[in-house]
């Protein structure tokens, strides 16, 4: 693998806005990072092809080393391909706000229609690409892009390698994404306090809150050093969303070394953040005190962070997926603050389509992932691995159990989030290095 930074050239394709209904001949230019160095071309080496997530290409090329390991032994040319409407690889300029006639071009489909279409256009024009069997590699939402466009392109793809993919939480019980969440609090601690912290935290910014002449208010803008200062109990109920998706984040960034995806953190996140959590606190400024601390492992690893900003981006760019979670990849999450750290948010269809509506003009299709690609009913499908992590919560939407003889499951127990894309180290879990082993050799079952 290359040293930091990766070693790649920018290239554009001129791709087609509209694949199926032919209603506009408009185009776009769609990035994409190609290395040759190891590629046997003479000999019709493999391509191995990213298909890119919701975010810039190169966040995802620099965190999927499995490709750059593995490129050398098997002779690959490696390509990233970044997903229309993230990163520069933008419709209409990027002028589409939040228009619907302009939206509406931003699909699964139609991305997996570029990657076939980019695929065709690099066999042909490349020497010695001509005969060259591709394998398609994806985590998360790549993860379920990959596997889906082994269904649905099975003439170009030779096999797909899909990490973390969800591609069944669509229909999964939606309780169980937060109970792997709060599992992996759990046993970062004896007894389950830090788990048990986070739960009694909910209610302890609540009384916050509710303190007369803001006092509560004033405290949280002093003591959680607060971008925006509060001045109202929504402030409140907005911190808990940050709140929440943070927990989440730091369960699916849970690694053994320290990373910078989504954000600066260090190694085995969860129990940095565990480590300010396990006391018997008297009163909820000293829990919250203790909240902060663990909440600052996240947003302030690095010590740079002058404030908590709770409209901070993630370091990926995924600033289109609220659209399409609203459209198509409508996936249900229920939590109890009982089985779960959370707290209770029952899953609501028609609230969840009322916020859609207003926040993009869009009604949300919850049977569409499903209708068109089958959830976990792949019985026809060939040549994919699905690995899950069991410390990732996104498992709970996983292909566990293979379908059939011809589809393989990989299961890493000390896993988090597509752990097994990432590059090898010293610190690798031994499921991990088991799983890419098992990866390799279907890739080479598949090349031949």
């Amino acid at each position: 693998m290359p040293d930091s930074p990766y070693i790649y050239e920018t290239a554009w394709y001129n791709q087609t806005l509209d694949h199926f209904t032919f209603t506009t001949d408009e185009k776009f230019p769609q990035k994409y990072l190609i290395n040759d160095t190891w590629w046997n071309k003479d000999k019709s080496g493999p391509i191995f092809f990213y298909t890119g997530n919701e975010g810039i290409i190169e966040a995802f090329a620099e965190n999927s080393g499995l490709m750059w390991d593995i490129a050398p032994q098997f002779g690959a040319l490696l390509v990233f391909a970044e997903h229309r409407y993230y990163g520069k690889s933008l419709p209409f300029d990027g002028k589409f706000d939040k228009d619907p006639k302009k939206l509406g071009y931003l699909s699964s489909e139609e991305a997996l229609a570029d990657y076939a279409e980019l695929i065709t256009h690099l066999k042909a024009t490349l020497k010695g690409a001509k005969k060259s069997p591709v394998i398609v590699f994806g985590g998360s939402y790549g993860g379920m892009l990959a596997a889906w466009f082994r269904v649905k392109y099975p003439h170009i793809v030779a096999g797909a390698i899909a990490a973390s993919a969800p591609i069944a939480q669509f229909t999964s019980p939606p309780d169980a994404f937060g109970r792997i969440v709060t599992s992996d609090f759990t046993a970062a601690a004896p007894n389950g306090t830090c788990s048990k912290s986070i739960r009694k935290s909910w209610d302890a910014l609540d009384r916050m809150a509710a303190l007369p002449n803001n006092t509560g208010l004033d405290w949280l803008n002093t003591n959680w050093k607060l971008c925006t200062a509060f001045n109202d109990k929504q402030n409140v109920t907005d911190l808990k969303a940050y709140l929440s998706d943070l927990w989440t984040n730091l369960a699916m960034m849970d690694y053994p070394y320290p990373t910078s995806f989504l954000a600066p953190l260090p190694a085995n996140p969860v129990n940095a953040a565990c480590a300010s959590l396990l006391g018997d606190f008297k009163d909820d400024k000293a829990l919250l005190s203790h909240v902060f601390s663990a909440v600052s492992v996240y947003f302030n690893y690095t010590t740079t962070a002058k404030c908590l900003d709770l409209g901070q981006q993630d370091d990926i760019g995924a600033d289109m997926w609220s659209y399409q979670a609203c459209s198509e990849m409508v996936m249900p999450f229920d939590y109890d603050g009982i089985n779960d750290m959370f707290e209770p948010a029952k899953w609501d269809i028609n609230a969840f389509t009322k916020q859609c509506v207003e926040d993009w003009g869009v009604t949300p299709r919850p049977n569409m992932a499903n209708l068109i690609y089958g959830g976990r009913s792949l019985e026809a499908a060939s040549n994919i691995v699905f690995s899950n992590g069991l410390l990732d919560p996104w498992s709970s939407g996983g292909v566990l159990k293979a379908p059939n003889n011809n589809i393989s499951i990989v299961i890493i127990h000390e896993g988090a989030h597509h752990l097994d894309l990432r590059a090898a180290t010293a610190a690798d879990p031994v499921g991990v290095i088991t799983a890419r082993k098992t990866e390799r050799k279907y890739i080479r079952k598949w090349i031949r």
